[in-house]
């Protein structure tokens, strides 16, 4: 399977985040009457723990590093990200992309967190 691109707005991305729990460094939904402790909360850099790579303004995820990781080389950061995105679409994760915001918010996420998180 390839992976899906999911398009969220700057909005419904800090929702999405507020929507989200982590414990014992596993990210899950909270439920609805069901209380967490501050601790839990997830922001941006939280969530960073459990994407693959990401292009973002609030938090650095290291372009040219996880380039080297997948084994890949660019002339550039936006055709280093392309690469990226390729790479792990193909291995059925999920691109965010966050609407809206002055610069780029693109999140890679796995499969089976993107089917948890409700996002496919």
């Amino acid at each position: 399977m390839h992976g899906a691109v999911k398009q969220l707005s700057a909005a419904d991305w800090e929702a999405f985040l507020a929507g989200l729990y982590e414990r014992d460094d596993r990210l899950e939904l909270r439920r609805a009457g069901e209380t967490y402790p501050p601790l839990e909360d997830v922001d941006a850099y939280g969530f960073s723990a459990h994407a693959e790579a990401m292009h973002s303004a609030e938090v650095d995820g290291d372009v040219w590093g996880t380039l080297e990781d997948i084994e890949e080389s660019a002339g550039n950061e936006e055709e280093a990200w392309q690469k990226i995105v390729a790479f792990y679409l193909e291995r059925g994760c999920v691109l965010i992309q966050v609407t809206g915001t002055d610069e780029r918010e693109e999140w890679l996420v796995g499969e089976d967190l993107a089917r948890r998180l409700q996002l496919i």
